[in-house]
């Protein structure tokens, strides 16, 4: 009887435990997970995000929109209060909150009102998707929800990015050598490069590298790392042996940028 009960009382602490665990489950995918678009001054912009709710509950989510900035690791931090020169009074969003049945979608929608008088730009924001809080136990219970944050980069009018190539360097990163070109951006919009450059090293080994995408935003300077890509899907990362000569174009948009460099270590 003693073995019965202790066996049935750590199915019953399981199943709490579990229950527990499930009603703290974050179970949400939306697409896209960010927008590039472009707007004209005047001109309402509408667009729609998808918020799939994958868990076997019924989920209510809260929906406001942020500001958002980059971190010295390129992570977005989101806040509340409105940064200098914010376009967030621009925004319109459905609904503050919603439920979305278990297993199921909801196309949300979104709106931008563009002034009329408004100079050539970008706007920026995030639309940001949040959990009901749970409460989680131990020694001191404390509320938890789960928070996803699409991000939305809006150019307004012939808004456009400028990437300025500062300079080149290497540094170690995912246990490679990397060769790095540093930009900066002097336009009035966030800038991506795209493409791929030629490299042949100090062994006369021939190198395709391809441009780390992300976003540098308006006036930032930015590391952009290259990345030597394998010979075929399942080959090795070539490791480069420096000097490390380099050269071909990076597109950015309709900006085209030419390289040709050397970079050693």
């Amino acid at each position: 009887m003693k073995s019965a009960w202790l066996l049935l009382t750590s199915a019953i602490a399981l199943q709490a435990f579990m229950t527990d665990l499930y009603a703290q489950e974050f179970a949400v995918v939306v697409t896209p997970p960010r927008i590039e678009d472009r707007a004209k001054p005047g001109n309402l912009y509408r667009n729609i995000i998808e918020i799939n709710n994958t868990s076997k509950k019924a989920a209510k989510f809260g929906i406001q929109t942020a500001d958002w900035t980059l971190d010295g690791t390129g992570s977005a931090v989101f806040t509340q209060a409105l940064a200098p020169g914010s376009c967030r009074p621009w925004v319109g969003i459905e609904a503050a909150e919603i439920i979305v049945k278990p297993n199921g979608k909801r196309r949300f929608r979104f709106e931008a009102n563009i002034p009329a008088d408004v100079a050539p730009g970008e706007c920026t924001f995030a639309i940001m998707i949040e959990g009901e809080p749970q409460i989680m136990g131990g020694q001191v219970a404390m509320p938890v929800s789960g928070r996803i944050g699409v991000i939305v980069y809006l150019a307004i009018g012939d808004a456009k990015s400028n990437l300025q190539m500062k300079k080149s360097s290497v540094a170690s990163l995912q246990g490679n050598v990397l060769p790095v070109l540093q930009f900066q951006n002097q336009g009035n919009m966030h800038g991506r490069l795209e493409g791929f450059l030629d490299g042949v090293d100090a062994k006369g080994k021939r190198i395709i590298l391809v441009p780390d995408n992300s976003p540098i935003l308006i006036g930032a300077i930015r590391d952009i790392p290259l990345y030597p890509q394998p010979e075929d899907k399942n080959g090795a990362v070539p490791i480069i042996t420096y000097p490390l000569r380099i050269k071909g174009r990076l597109d950015s948009a309709e900006q085209r940028i030419d390289i040709e460099l050397t970079v050693s270590k």
